[in-house]
């Protein structure tokens, strides 16, 4: 294949992983009336998106896919703060799993940084965005969606990564 088809099909395929975290994140939504945003299950397609097209590609489905759900979720104040936190949650994992994406192991260690990163980002950016005691009383509900999109995770890339990886590349 020349190099234009490659580059266009890995653009294809990260555009299609960001609608795939788009519809996960946007369509099953559980609204948090602390901070006037809600939980969803977005968090295990991103992991499993940077397993399938890599650090660099999944991250950036990471980001478009997440910023793209609160733009349609009429939260304009979360669209960017959202697209670089996902990018970068996205990025950590796939330093970590880079040399062995398959490893279940590394697969953990991966989510599990990428979703910490997530919980403090969040954090740090609602201090700032609608005040201390909202952010506070909103970190149960983000560890429970970031929890809850690490184990749907390793769930599914037990059953899927070794089939979807060669099939992808």
């Amino acid at each position: 294949m020349n190099n234009t088809s490659n580059k266009t099909r890995e653009l294809v395929k990260t555009a299609l992983m960001a609608a795939i975290i788009f519809v996960a994140t946007y369509a099953i939504r559980i609204p948090n009336p602390a901070t006037g945003g809600y939980s969803h299950l977005g968090d295990c397609m991103i992991f499993l998106g940077v397993i399938l097209l890599g650090r660099k590609n999944g991250s950036i489905a990471a980001g478009i896919g997440g910023a793209l759900s609160d733009f349609l979720a009429g939260a304009p104040l979360w669209i960017l703060p959202t697209l670089i936190i996902k990018f970068i949650m996205g990025y950590i994992m796939g330093s970590i799993i880079h040399l062995n994406p398959t490893s279940k192991k590394l697969q953990m260690i991966g989510s599990i940084s990428g979703g910490l990163f997530q919980i403090i980002a969040y954090t740090m950016v609602k201090i700032v965005l609608i005040g201390f005691e909202p952010a506070i009383i909103s970190i149960p509900n983000i560890f429970l969606q970031t929890g809850f999109g690490i184990t749907i995770f390793m769930l599914m890339s037990v059953a899927l990564t070794k089939t979807l990886v060669k099939k992808i590349n």
